[in-house]
This record gives C-alpha cells, sequence and structure tokens, in this order.
C-alpha cells in the first residue's frame, strides 16, 4: 500500500501569488499530483493507494479523475476534517479507515521519483527509507551503521549528511500505528508537529531491523517549494 497525506495549505505557494494548491500546479504537461503519482506507475496494477486529504479542500472528485487518468486500479481518499497533528498523524488516521497490516510505503505529494521500483532491503526489514545527500537542516535525517542499517533518525537535527526523500516503508501498518501511537503517548513532537521518521526510533530501541538506501539526488525532483517548483519547470523532462 502506498499512503500520501496531503493536509497542508500550501501557504508558501499562497504568499508567493500561486491561486492554485501546489499538486494542482502545471509542470510539463500534466500537474504535480500527476507527476508524483506517476512515480509508482509500477504498482498502479497491484497496489493499494490511499490518499489522505482535507474535506473543506473539496478536491476527492478532481483526484480521482486524475487518478482515472493515470491508470491506478484501486485507490481510497479518505477526507478529514480540519487539521491534524502532523504528516504522521495524518497517515495514522487515514489507516483507521482501512484496518489493514499490509506493507505501507508513506510518500510526499511535493516530490517525484521517476521509475521508483520497490527495494530488496525493505523486504528483510521492519522499516526502511531512501536517502540523499544533502545540505541544509531542514530534512530528515538518517545515522547510518554497518550494512545499510539505520542507528537512528531525527527530524531538522543534522547528525549525517544522509537525508530522507519522503519515502517511509513499515513492514505492516500495525508497526507504523504502533510506533506513532509511542510518539502520541510520549508527547515526542518537533516543532509542533509529529513526523514519520522519528517513528523508527522506537522500532531500532526494540531490536529491530531498520534500513535505508542511498540514491542519487538526481532521481528526485523536489516541488515542495515555490523555488523548487519553478527548478522543476526549468528543467529537461522525459
Amino acid at each position: 500500500m502506498f499512503v500520501i497525506p496531503m493536509m497542508g495549505k500550501s501557504r508558501r505557494f499562497t504568499e508567493a501569488g500561486y491561486a492554485l494548491p501546489k499538486y494542482r500546479l502545471p509542470l510539463h504537461g500534466q500537474s504535480v499530483f500527476f507527476r508524483v503519482v506517476k512515480s509508482f506507475e509500477h504498482y498502479f496494477q497491484d497496489d493499494l493507494f490511499l490518499f489522505v486529504v482535507r474535506r473543506d479542500h473539496e478536491i476527492a472528485g478532481h483526484l480521482r479523475q486524475e487518478l482515472k487518468n493515470l491508470g491506478v486500479k484501486e485507490f481510497r481518499i479518505v477526507e478529514l476534517e480540519g487539521d491534524t497533528l502532523g504528516q504522521a498523524d495524518s497517515v495514522y488516521r487515514g489507516l483507521q479507515q482501512l484496518r489493514s497490516d499490509e506493507p505501507v510505503y508513506i510518500f510526499n505529494i511535493d516530490t517525484i521519483r521517476p521509475g521508483f521500483r520497490k527495494s530488496r532491503l525493505a523486504a528483510d526489514a521492519l522499516g526502511y527509507l531512501e536517502v540523499f545527500e544533502g545540505d541544509g537542516d531542514h530534512w530528515s535525517f538518517v545515522e547510518p551503521g554497518p550494512g545499510h542499517a539505520v542507528l537512528r533518525t531525527t527530524e531538522k537535527e543534522r547528525i549525517s549528511n544522509l537525508c530522507s526523500d519522503g519515502l517511509y516503508h513499515f513492514a505492516d501498518a500495525r508497526i507504523f500505528n504502533e510506533a506513532y501511537e509511542h510518539q502520541l503517548a510520549n508527547k515526542l513532537v518537533n516543532r509542533g508537529e509529529y513526523y514519520v521518521a522519528p517513528c523508527y526510533n522506537l522500532l531500532i530501541q526494540n531490536g529491530g531491523r531498520v534500513c535505508y538506501e542511498l540514491i542519487d539526488r538526481s532521481e528526485i525532483v523536489f516541488c515542495g517549494t515555490p523555488q523548487e517548483y519553478e527548478e522543476a519547470t526549468a528543467k529537461k523532462w522525459a
């Protein structure tokens, strides 16, 4: 199952003068949403795709048409009232509507990962995430260990140059739910929100294997800020 939370208000884009939310902006003949979801086209016939959205955005009908055009066989759109407590909370509340024990891949609505394929590393671990070598401290970070092992994850705290690209895997939905409930019970909040990456720390503390795979920065297209979006529109597109 792929879970894509879409609860953000695109505030930076609104402040920059954009009339549409970032996922509806045009990008080389399609919308950003279309391009993001197309990253996973190899799994359109086999995996369930879950989208978590705000009811007051009134976008469910638009998304259904986009998903039909993409050829996604099975999808669910969960509409929530008002704000959530962050990305991890959005995913958790969406999963509560399914009560599924499937493996879970979580991804951002403003990042494109063309030609994505599931890693063999994910099959042998309770958790798995993709990273790239990056600058700045506004990412989720991984402290690497031997054999692709993750020793610790942090949010907005630079402990290495290995930055998450927003792709997170959990062996099943129950494992994610329990890890998030632990964050919630212990108020492990960062800048007022609950994030997905810190969920891995409970798995690691309990002796579970969490691993990472390093990919090249060129394999990712970010559209999360107006500058990133404008850079994406300027580059050549396959």
